[in-house]
């Protein structure tokens, strides 16, 4: 099929059926402006993974077991700096699966990518978290990095030693390299094992594979830092309608649900082509769950106001964050959790236009 491509930026692509994302099967997406000025040397695909297929149990026997009650949760908690309901306090469980290897570009740490390039280049990364079941926070050893995209559109730039990403969330950043060879990590929430790329400008040696730099030990960048970038804010309009998208489930029996209703019960959210919707997303669990909105983009808070575009938010444990979007697309797009045991345990709904 033909599709005309209406906006730029750092995307992926994948599959939605069963647990085959968690096989790996998915690909960068990457969208160039034309307009964009540049001002980098270099861009660097990074896509993060957490893997078990082939090395431990598949995604299948996996989740088979999480349904019938002997599942692998990994447990562990973390700060988790909240958007509403959180006042920046709580916990935020490290997901459902234990892992192996967490991966950079499909190698784990103790095998890692190396990036080359030279002293006081500035590179484009572009960070794609690809992972089923796993946060992470990523840092470059003695560097900082200026986020200037998430999901694809600009945000305010803003600096940060290390920034948290949900599975299917992207991220662009600037760094300036210096002079040295350093371990570029992501790190899993509430988990153990790091995954590892080598950035390396220079002759020198390498921490051992598991350490982790100082910067991870930080606060981390999120969502609830970032206001739209020029251009990104969508056109200010008041919500013709707006609808709850409550967040709840167990992990026994392992059930997840939107408003209640697993998605072959699901009651699908309503909209008329033209109008503006509002969804207010309440997350009334332990663990933060990243809302992935098909075939549109949000703005988080008020539509024309500060908070960044995005089509991917993580929701923190018990908190809420609310989005408006615009109905210009007709037809029948899910609404889903981007943890995809959680979604294939039926935390999905759809968005339906009507007449």
């Amino acid at each position: 099929f033909d599709f005309t491509i209406p906006d730029p930026g750092t995307h992926w692509f994948h599959p939605h059926s069963g647990l085959q994302l968690d096989r790996g099967l998915y690909a960068p997406f990457i969208i160039d402006d034309p307009n964009e000025p540049g001002g980098y040397d270099d861009e660097w695909i990074l896509v993060l993974d957490d893997w078990t297929d082939g090395v431990g149990p598949t995604p299948e026997e996996i989740f088979a077991k999480l349904r019938t009650g002997d599942g692998t949760n990994s447990g562990g908690m973390s700060e988790m700096s909240g958007m509403t309901g959180m006042g920046g306090m709580g916990g935020i469980d490290g997901g459902d699966v234990t892992y192996p290897y967490f991966l950079i570009n499909g190698r784990a740490a103790a095998d890692p990518d190396v990036l080359r390039a030279r002293p006081g280049q500035k590179i484009r990364l572009r960070i794609i978290n690809a992972a089923a079941d796993t946060i992470f926070q990523v840092a470059l050893a003695d560097h900082e990095m200026l986020i200037t995209h998430s999901d694809g559109y600009p945000v305010r730039p803003i600096r940060t030693p290390l920034l948290r990403i949900g599975m299917g969330e992207r991220y662009d950043a600037i760094v300036t390299l210096k002079d040295g060879a350093f371990p570029l990590v992501a790190v899993p929430v509430g988990k153990s094992g790091i995954a590892r790329a080598v950035v390396r400008t220079s002759s020198g040696a390498l921490p051992a594979a598991d350490s982790l730099p100082i910067e991870s030990r930080l606060t981390p960048l999120t969502v609830a830092d970032l206001f739209a970038g020029v251009g990104s804010a969508l056109r200010p309009s008041s919500p013709d309608v707006t609808q709850v998208i409550g967040l709840a489930g167990s992990m026994q029996p392992y059930v997840w649900t939107i408003n209640g209703r697993t998605y072959d019960k699901t009651d699908p959210v309503k909209i008329r082509q033209g109008q503006s919707g509002r969804l207010r997303i309440e997350n009334a669990t332990m663990m933060s769950h990243p809302i992935h909105l098909h075939g549109h983009t949000f703005q988080i808070g008020e539509a024309g106001g500060q908070g960044p575009r995005k089509d991917t938010v993580l929701v923190p444990p018990m908190g809420a964050v609310s989005v408006d979007f615009q109905a210009n697309n007709p037809g029948q797009w899910m609404i889903h959790c981007h943890n995809i045991y959680h979604a294939e345990a039926g935390m999905m709904t759809r968005l339906e236009y009507v007449v």
